[in-house]
């Protein structure tokens, strides 16, 4: 198969080909999805194949009216409606229990009996669900494993001859995927499940205590949010994270060369300044700004994996985990394995 990257005034291209039941990358505000109609159980097969992606790792549905819903939930509690009212469109996800075990394919599901909805805030992928008339997985457009796409390039270099298309809508926004809040169960609190650019303390001011998922699933449980449960993010190179408080930049740089590593940072401008005899770099932000190095660090990790000559470490610095740092660190320990470099 032959992938094409659609451009937007091509969109109908990709309309035919969703209701087609072909695979279609989109963008959206936080990563690239690969989008299929998510009532079609092939096509969402095809969606686990392309990506290697395990069966039992449930799909994100995207909808362009909160209408769509309806078709698969009963209804909506106050607390889920102030936070579609507030943060739709955007990067914010939510878990509804299904009317019944029938409304969606389980491979959609990953055999629960709840589903994962957003509305991306993007104007081509709302008009490609609107026009298209279906609603849309759309798990990142990636090889499973590795750093969720941020353009369509990125999208290409993993998928090509594997999907339809890619609709290029340019690079994304936000650089992480969005926030996963669990409303499935009425009589708890709603609890994160995924951190992302919609940040604990954001939800709180709208609907009140919200709980923070810290579980870490066996092999035998089944994850409820996509990031959960498997290795997620990870460049073939190697990944060590530098906390930015506590170690030394140049001590690292230096212990790596000297055992004959070729070197690439991941880090900001300010502190690059500082720092010497390093192979290569992709700078995060300027002046280390947590929103900034969330945007680019999905790109800066592919960027690095993908040097001639080859790296052989990635040296990637570390935030506080708090507000929008609690998404970025979640994918960095992810990338690096928990992986820090100790004095």
């Amino acid at each position: 198969m032959e992938t094409k990257i659609i451009h937007p005034k091509e969109i109908n291209e990709a309309v035919e080909a969703i209701k087609a039941g072909e695979l279609v990358s989109f963008p959206t505000e936080t990563v690239y999805g690969l989008g299929a109609d998510a009532t079609n159980e092939q096509a969402v097969k095809n969606v686990y194949q392309a990506k290697g992606r395990p069966s039992d790792n449930p799909l994100i549905i995207h909808v362009s009216e909160i209408e769509q819903i309806l078709t698969f939930v009963e209804n909506f509690s106050k607390t889920a409606q102030k936070l579609m009212d507030t943060f739709w469109p955007g990067p914010l996800t939510l878990i509804f229990p299904l009317k019944n075990e029938k409304v969606l394919p389980s491979v959609v599901t990953g055999g629960l009996q709840t589903a994962a909805f957003r509305m991306p805030n993007n104007q081509l992928t709302l008009s490609l669900i609107e026009k298209s008339d279906k609603v849309l997985v759309g798990p990142s457009a990636n090889t499973s494993g590795l750093p969720s796409p941020t353009t369509a390039e990125h999208v290409y270099h993993d998928l090509a001859g594997k999907i339809f298309g890619v609709l290029d809508g340019g690079s994304c926004q936000v650089g992480v995927e969005s926030t996963v809040l669990d409303l499935s169960q009425p009589n708890l609190q709603p609890t994160i499940l995924r951190p992302g650019a919609i940040t604990k303390k954001q939800l709180e001011e709208v609907i009140g205590p919200v709980l923070m998922d810290e579980h870490i699933l066996s092999e035998k449980e089944a994850p409820k949010a996509p990031g959960m449960k498997y290795k997620h993010y990870s460049p073939k190179t190697p990944v060590v994270m530098i906390d930015y408080l506590e170690s030394n930049w140049q001590e690292a740089i230096d212990y790596y060369r000297i055992n004959e590593k070729k070197v690439g940072l991941l880090v900001n401008e300010k502190q690059l300044s500082k720092v010497t005899n390093y192979d290569d770099v992709y700078l995060l932000s300027k002046n280390r700004n947590v929103t900034e190095a969330m945007q680019h660090l999905f790109a800066g990790l592919r960027s690095l994996d993908e040097k001639t000559p080859s790296l052989d470490i990635i040296l990637a610095e570390t935030y506080s985990e708090k507000d929008e740092g609690l998404a970025y660190m979640n994918r960095l320990k992810k990338a690096s394995n928990q992986k820090k470099y100790q004095k």
